[in-house]
C-alpha cells in the first residue's frame, strides 16, 4: 500500500509525492555527496519531478532504482557527475593552471557550478568527464600546448571572460527543463535579467508580480544583503549586450506564450455600496464644556472672594 492513496470509491490514486523521496535522501540512496547530486542533477544525469505540496523538487523511486541498475553502480556514478576546479582541471587535461584558465575563459570548456571561497573568490567547478572529451579530441591538440591562437590572445587581453555567461545558460537550460508552468518558464528567463531590463518587456504590475512569484529561488551564497551575496547576483544577472538581448528576445517570446496558456490573474474591482441611513446620520457631537471664567459662571459657580 506504499506509494499509493485510496479514494472513496476503491481506486489507487498516485500523487506526485507518492512514489518519490526527497533530494538529500536520493543523493544518500545513491551513494552521492550532496555536492555531487547537485551537479547530477545540472547535468541531467538525475531527473526531478515537482512537489504537488510545495516543498523542494523531489526525485521519483524509480529512477532511483534505474540509476541503481546501471553498470558499476555506484562508482561509474560518481565519476560521470564529478566536478573539479582549476587546479584539478589542469590535471586532468594535463595541461598548466594559466592556459586552463585561458580555455575557460575563452568558452572552451562550460563550468557547471561555482562558490565563493573564504576571500569571496569566486571557484568554478566543471565536469571532468567534459574535459576528459575535450582533452581527447584531436581537433582540440593545438589548444592544449603551444601559443595561444592570435585572435584568441587578444580577445583574452580585451577582457573576454564567458564563464558566468557560460553558465547561466547552462544554469538556464536545466532551470527550463524542470519548469511545466508557463509563466515559470518567463520567470526563470526574467530572472537572469536585471530589473529595469523586466520592467521594460512587462509593463503590466499584474504579470511582473505573477513572475515575481514564480521567480526561482537563486543559489545561496551568503545571507541576503551581504558582500558574498552581491557578487552571486552579478554572475546571475546578464552582462553582455549580446546575451541580454537575446534574453529578451526569450522572455518576450515565453510572455506570449503564457499569455495564451492563462493571462495574470487581476484583482476584482471593489464595487461601491451605497451607505445606509444609519451611516449617513451624523452622530451626536459631544458637548463641550466651556473652559475659563464664563465656564465658570455657566456652571454658576462663584469666585473666591479671598483669591481677589
Amino acid at each position: 500500500m506504499s506509494g499509493t492513496t485510496i479514494t472513496h470509491e476503491g481506486t489507487a490514486k498516485t500523487g506526485t509525492r507518492e512514489g518519490t523521496i526527497t533530494q538529500s535522501r536520493a543523493a544518500r540512496e545513491l551513494s552521492l555527496k550532496r555536492s555531487e547530486f547537485d551537479v547530477a542533477v545540472h547535468l541531467g544525469r538525475i531527473r526531478t519531478v515537482p512537489d504537488d505540496g510545495g516543498g523542494g523538487r523531489r526525485v521519483a523511486r524509480a529512477e532511483i532504482d534505474r540509476l541503481r541498475a546501471e553498470a558499476g553502480f555506484p562508482e561509474a556514478l560518481r565519476k560521470s557527475v564529478e566536478a573539479v576546479g582549476t587546479a584539478e582541471g589542469a590535471a586532468v587535461m594535463q595541461v598548466s593552471g594559466p592556459r586552463f584558465t585561458r580555455l575557460a575563459r575563452l568558452g572552451l570548456v562550460v563550468p557547471v557550478h561555482f562558490y565563493l571561497n573564504r576571500y569571496r573568490a569566486v571557484v568554478w567547478l566543471y565536469p571532468a568527464e567534459e574535459l576528459r572529451r575535450f582533452a581527447a579530441d584531436e581537433k582540440n591538440t593545438s589548444l592544449l600546448s603551444g601559443r595561444t591562437p592570435e585572435g584568441l590572445r587578444d580577445q583574452l587581453a580585451a577582457g573576454l571572460d564567458l564563464r558566468p555567461r557560460n553558465w547561466r545558460g547552462r544554469h538556464l537550460g536545466l532551470s527550463l527543463r524542470q519548469a511545466d508552468d508557463p509563466w515559470a518558464r518567463a520567470a526563470i528567463v526574467a530572472s537572469l535579467l536585471g530589473p529595469v531590463q523586466v520592467a521594460e518587456i512587462v509593463k503590466d504590475p499584474y504579470e511582473r508580480a505573477l513572475l515575481n512569484r514564480f521567480r526561482p529561488t537563486p543559489p545561496a551564497h551568503g545571507t541576503p544583503g551581504s558582500p558574498a551575496a552581491h557578487i552571486a547576483e552579478r554572475i546571475m544577472t546578464a552582462d553582455d549586450p549580446d546575451e541580454i538581448a537575446w534574453l529578451r528576445a526569450d522572455l518576450t517570446h515565453a510572455l506570449d506564450e503564457a499569455r495564451d496558456r492563462r493571462p495574470a490573474p487581476r484583482t476584482a474591482p471593489k464595487t461601491h455600496t451605497p451607505p445606509t441611513a444609519a451611516e449617513r446620520k451624523p452622530s451626536p457631537r459631544p458637548k463641550r464644556r466651556p473652559a475659563g471664567l464664563l465656564g465658570r459662571l455657566r456652571r454658576g459657580e462663584r469666585r473666591d472672594p479671598a483669591a481677589c
